[in-house]
């Protein structure tokens, strides 16, 4: 019998190439030049992860049999006791991640593989297209429709739209302020907008990012409804969850939902009464591929398709990541994409390439992505933009109140 594949070393990279905090685990083997990438980027807690790596994981880890994904999951994730919060969850997925980079690699095969093969070449995506008018928003949709996007996001103004004077009591607090009102009255003319000038061969996307009160977002998606968008993104936040279920007596409209999840309980409910179409989990935040997986077969048995998050803070390794689940996926729906600048390709070799609408894998053992170390400490992370006063994660509406961002 050979000798088992250790954990040698369990390692954090800090990197911000594109001015966005990226965390990045490298797990060592015992098997020289062998090692794994995983993602455990939680941008505004980076610090965070980074501790609950290097000062209890790691040691807990080192030593075990690298082939043992499902044990070492479930190990780390009641370490602690406590469990299922973002901080811990993403520790965890830098991790596990790394594992399954590992497994393919001794395997010579790409994870998609491992996950039972390809259901299809490439994953179809959709990226952002915003602007300040109606007339901006269509300008940049038709530029994204010249490279060949099939599925693209519609803002206008960014989260709550942004685009209005606001009025605000003497006194009032700094802030991302927004007019919730007014973004909704403008939501649904930026969509009218649309539809009659790139029809209905594109399909449309928005995200509310929980800007509205529960019954407000319950009427956006009735007042939505003839503009037959793909999808409407975080319409509540997960406290308000239970109004799905209003929204759906009420609505046609496809709901996507699960961006700031953590926790099984939180889209149980959501998946096993019908209540959204699309599961849109942050992978990193539930804890990886090894949990998402579960998630998106758990979806496939209610005809709920996976849109994984997949913006700027999400790493070059977690968008990999998102990329093998995709092609292995059955009920696999479409695929967020932030645009890669040439600096990520340089500094993560590998990184799925964007041609025509779709987005395809290396196709190398593994996950088919690298770093560049050396090149990743020219860009380190900065601290400040986790916790300035004025980010678009401090909403406030008219009157100075703190609002889900």
């Amino acid at each position: 019998m050979s000798k088992p594949v250790t954990i040698r070393d369990v390692k954090v990279i800090l990197t911000a190439p594109e001015g966005i905090n990226l965390v990045i685990v490298k797990i060592e083997t015992s098997e020289p030049g062998l090692y794994g990438l995983g993602c455990a980027t939680f941008t505004q807690r980076y610090l965070m992860v980074k501790v609950a790596i290097e000062d209890y994981l790691r040691d807990f880890l080192i030593g075990k049999d690298v082939a043992n994904i499902e044990d070492i999951w479930q190990s780390c994730m009641v370490n602690s006791y406590w469990r299922n919060g973002p901080a811990l969850n993403n520790a965890l997925s830098g991790v596990d991640m790394a594992l399954w980079d590992i497994a393919g690699k001794r395997a010579g095969m790409p994870v998609y593989d491992l996950l039972g093969g390809k259901t299809r070449e490439a994953a179809a995506i959709y990226r952002h297209a915003d602007g300040k008018s109606v007339g901006e928003v269509e300008e940049n949709v038709r530029k994204f429709m010249e490279q060949g996007l099939l599925y693209i996001r519609c803002q206008m103004g960014g989260y709550g739209g942004r685009i209005h004077e606001i009025q605000t009591p003497k006194g009032a607090l700094p802030g991302a302020y927004f007019d919730p009102n007014a973004y909704m009255r403008d939501t649904v003319r930026l969509f009218e907008h649309m539809r009659s000038k790139v029809g209905n061969e594109i399909e449309l996307l928005h995200d509310v990012h929980e800007r509205l009160a529960p019954i407000e977002a319950v009427r956006l998606s009735k007042n939505l409804e003839p503009y037959r968008l793909f999808f409407l993104e975080d319409a509540l936040a997960p406290e308000s969850v239970d109004w799905f279920r209003i929204m759906r007596a009420q609505s046609a409209t496809p709901i996507a939902m699960g961006e700031l999840f953590t926790h099984p309980q939180e889209w149980l409910p959501l998946i096993t009464e019908r209540l959204i179409d699309f599961i849109r989990c942050h992978i990193s935040t539930i804890g990886g591929i090894t949990p998402a997986k579960k998630l998106a077969h758990l979806c496939e048995a209610f005809g709920i398709r996976t849109a994984w998050h997949g913006p700027g803070d999400v790493s070059p390794v977690g968008h990999a990541a998102n990329l093998h689940l995709d092609l292995s996926s059955a009920n696999f729906g479409v695929q967020e994409w932030w645009g890669p600048t040439e600096i990520i390709y340089e500094m993560f070799p590998g990184t799925p390439e964007l041609r025509q609408g779709y987005i395809y894998p290396s196709d190398k053992p593994g996950l088919g992505i690298d770093i560049d170390e050396a090149l990743a400490a020219k860009y380190p992370c900065d601290n400040t933009q986790s916790i300035r006063p004025t980010g678009w994660t401090t909403a406030r509406t008219p009157d100075g109140g703190s609002w889900r961002p």
